[in-house]
């Protein structure tokens, strides 16, 4: 029927779909449960089983059938759909228990998938890829379908898609067996695009911060070449024939491994163009895998949850590269082995892959509204992604400076609260501001950029300086026109850290606005804050801003203060100062906006609780 021919699509779409999102998630939800086990103890068995519990959703695809009957694919789909609801409360146990719901069922479902016909999965993971970009440009990089606001439209996302799987399981009629099946190598192959996609090729943001890129260009340029599979002419006439041989796809393999390598490694615009040129040659290998029919019938299940444990695997792995002061001492600069060690897993796959010798399948959308959902998704992407000009500095003359380290993107008992920090810093009105832990699209924090995303909602310009595997670092946001910025790394011997400058002109004169991260107890924070003092330099009037991890009487504050800088709150007469960390009943005043040639009218420490800090602010005249 034709009800099927458009219902189908829609379901199996919007269940990878919320399959994609999930990974993203529970691995972010994880992220905090390990947090504060290893870094706030105690640790306690809990550890142990949130991860099992993970890496058991992870491989469920393993209890799908060798030939499911349609029955199983729409239990799937609604359970995916329902738990989908869940997954919008901002609560970490609220998504892990729902997200592991979706995770097995959506498994499941696309183990299922797989096995009844390798077009239909193609088409979803595609089709999934589209619409998680689309959503994560209109909400400026954080999904919008996450956020409390979007309940109710999930609400009857969810009912819509239980609706469709009832009628498609009273209309749907088998699909053949050459269809289906999936092997091994094909099934490492998968899990290793998924965790390559999730993590990088479909982030803009990703992109835009891995090779200094222009996220505007890149986020709907991105959009345009995922969109691609479904143009019959370019795959069916030229992509998938020079795959047809094995010279093809090994040459395909050597680009996608170079263009990876000059993504992370290179210093020019085209490094940008470059990744999403990978993207492109990815997806010609999935589509390889997946729409060539293979020589006889394979258990696509198991061969999914292999696939997914290396997923896990990886993910873990790439999570040790940000954190390797504390996990893995070995894996400090070592993120692009990762994703070079997945796309090597992927291209194998595809290489080795012999497909049979009948002809590839198709999935082109050839009606006019297909064209028509694709432009309007294009559109909406450019829009989303489209400049905007700062706000202007305020006219009485006065300015509010401010730090603020906003731990990811979360709160201290891990909400993922960015919007609300966004709120916190608008209800202050703060002109300029320094943050730290500031994450640019890793798979812990919801692929968030968060300067970026600050930045639009509150209307400022960003200036961002990656200290770890070019997504997590530190960043001033600031009001008016675009100001000289300058930045340079500190010597770090753990956690890579360290400083921006930007120099702004006001009626007065030049401003010199500086934010810091400095490294922990155990890091040489002397050393630091010398080569930090170094780059400021004699510069006057400046403020310098930041979660120095000192206070005020301990060597950095002091070196700080022999500087030339003090302290507003000394300036202004408190005694004591007010603390800023821990958020949540403070005792220790480690954050500060120290000021050289500038006076205070007012200083005080915001009582918002959306960080595992408290947020400083300073205004001057």
């Amino acid at each position: 029927m034709k009800s099927s021919r458009f219902l189908g699509p829609a379901v199996s779409a919007s269940v990878m779909l919320f399959y994609m999102q999930t990974l993203r998630v529970l691995f972010s939800v994880v992220f905090g449960i390990i947090y504060d086990q290893i870094f706030e103890g105690p640790m306690t068995a809990w550890l142990a089983v949130s991860n099992l519990l993970l890496l058991a959703a992870l491989v469920a695809p393993f209890i799908a059938p060798r030939k499911p009957a349609r029955i199983w694919l729409g239990l799937a789909a609604i359970a995916a759909s329902v738990a989908r609801i869940f997954l919008v409360v901002n609560d970490p146990q609220v998504r892990y228990w729902s997200g592991l719901v979706i995770l097995i069922a959506g498994g499941i479902y696309l183990g299922s998938l797989l096995a009844r016909s390798r077009k239909e999965a193609f088409r979803a993971l595609v089709a999934a890829l589209v619409l998680d970009q689309v959503l994560r440009a209109a909400g400026d990089t954080y999904d919008l379908s996450l956020r409390a606001a979007w309940l109710t439209p999930q609400i009857l996302w969810s009912a819509l898609i239980v609706v469709a799987t009832v009628v498609l399981l009273q209309q749907q009629k088998q699909a053949q067996e050459k269809e289906g099946g999936l092997n091994l190598l094909g099934g490492l192959g998968l899990g290793a695009f998924l965790f390559i996609e999730t993590s990088l090729l479909s982030l803009p943001n990703g992109i835009a911060r891995w090779t200094d890129g222009i996220y505007a260009i890149i986020a709907p340029l991105l959009l345009a070449v995922t969109m691609l599979p479904l143009v019959p002419r370019l795959w069916k006439g030229i992509v998938q024939p020079s795959l047809r041989s094995w010279v093809g796809r090994l040459i395909l393999g050597a680009l996608c491994v170079a263009g990876l390598l000059w993504g992370y490694f290179g210093s020019c615009v085209g490094a940008s163009y470059t990744l999403i040129a990978v993207q492109f040659l990815a997806l010609a290998g999935l589509a390889h895998l997946l729409l060539h029919p293979l020589q006889r019938f394979r258990r696509a299940g198991a061969a999914l949850g292999l696939g997914m444990l290396l997923f896990m695997i990886l993910n873990f792995l790439n999570a040790f590269a940000f954190t390797y002061p504390y996990t893995l001492p070995e894996m400090r600069g070592m993120g692009w082995l990762v994703y070079l060690a997945a796309l090597l897993v992927f291209v194998l796959a595809v290489v080795l892959h012999r497909a049979s010798e009948e002809a590839a399948q198709g999935v082109a959308l050839r009606s006019w509204w297909g064209l028509a959902v694709g432009l309007i998704l294009l559109a909406i992407v450019t829009v989303s992604a489209w400049p905007r000009a700062a706000e202007p500095l305020p006219a009485d003359g006065k300015l509010r400076l401010a730090t603020y380290n906003i731990h990811y993107g979360y709160d201290d008992p891990w909400h993922f609260t960015l919007a609300d920090q966004a709120l916190a810093i608008r209800a202050e009105g703060v002109d300029l501001i320094a943050l730290q832990e500031v994450d640019a699209g890793r798979m812990t924090s919801y692929a968030v950029d968060d300067a970026y995303f600050l930045a639009r909602q509150l209307g400022m310009n960003a200036v961002y300086l990656p200290c770890v595997e070019h997504l997590t670092g530190i960043a001033v946001l600031y009001r008016g026109p675009e100001a000289p910025s300058s930045q340079s790394l500190l010597t770090s011997l753990q956690e890579q850290t360290g400083i921006i400058g930007v120099n702004m002109e006001i009626d007065s004169g030049t401003l010199n606005f500086y934010g810091i991260w400095m490294g922990l107890s155990d890091e040489d924070t002397q050393r630091q804050i010398d080569e930090a003092l170094d780059f400021i330099g004699d510069r006057s009037p400046a403020a310098f801003g930041g979660d120095f991890n000192a206070e005020v009487d301990e060597p950095v504050g002091v070196s700080v203060q022999a500087a030339g800088f003090v302290d507003p709150f000394i300036a202004l007469g408190y005694d004591p100062a007010p603390p800023t960390s821990p958020a949540i009943q403070p005792d220790h005043q480690i954050d500060f906006v120290w000021l050289r040639g500038l006076q205070p009218a007012h200083a005080w420490v915001a009582d918002a609780l959306t960080s595992d800090h408290r947020l400083v602010v300073v205004e001057i005249e």
